[in-house]
C-alpha cells in the first residue's frame, strides 16, 4: 500500500511559535528533533511522513496507531526511513516502511510505501 500526506508549513510554524518546542514532543521523539532539527519545514515533513505511514498501513493516526509508534530516522545514506514500535510492528506484521519527504516554500509532502 501507498500513503501520502501534505502539510502546510505555516501551520507548524504557528504551532511552534505559540507553544514552543514542547508542542513538537506530542508527535516527535527527542531523537527525531535531534536528527532532523526543529525548523518548521523539517517538522512539517516529519508530520507528513508519519501521516503517510499511517495511511500506507490503512489505519490513520488514532486508537490503533499513534505518532509515537512511528519513528522517522535516517539510514546510513541519510535518506529517511520509517520504523515502527515493537507494538505496531507486531500489529501490522512489519517493522519498517520506505518514506520520501520533500518541502518547498509553503508545503511539505511525504509518501510512504509498505514494503
Amino acid at each position: 500500500m501507498i500513503g501520502v500526506d501534505l502539510v502546510e508549513i505555516k501551520r507548524i510554524a504557528e504551532l511552534k511559535e505559540r507553544f514552543g518546542v514542547r508542542a513538537l514532543k506530542r508527535f516527535l521523539s527527542e531523537e527525531e528533533i535531534a536528527s532532523f532539527g526543529a525548523r518548521a519545514e523539517s517538522v512539517a515533513g516529519l508530520w507528513a511522513a508519519k501521516e503517510a505511514v499511517s495511511k500506507a498501513l490503512g489505519v490513520g493516526i488514532g486508537a490503533r496507531l499513534s505518532f509515537h509508534d512511528i519513528t522517522i530516522a535516517k539510514n546510513k545514506e541519510g535518506a529517511p526511513t520509517a520504523l515502527l514500535s515493537s507494538r505496531a510492528a507486531k500489529r501490522f506484521g512489519i517493522d519498517r516502511l520506505s518514506v520520501s519527504i520533500t518541502h518547498e516554500k509553503t508545503h511539505a509532502i511525504a509518501v510512504a510505501i509498505k514494503l
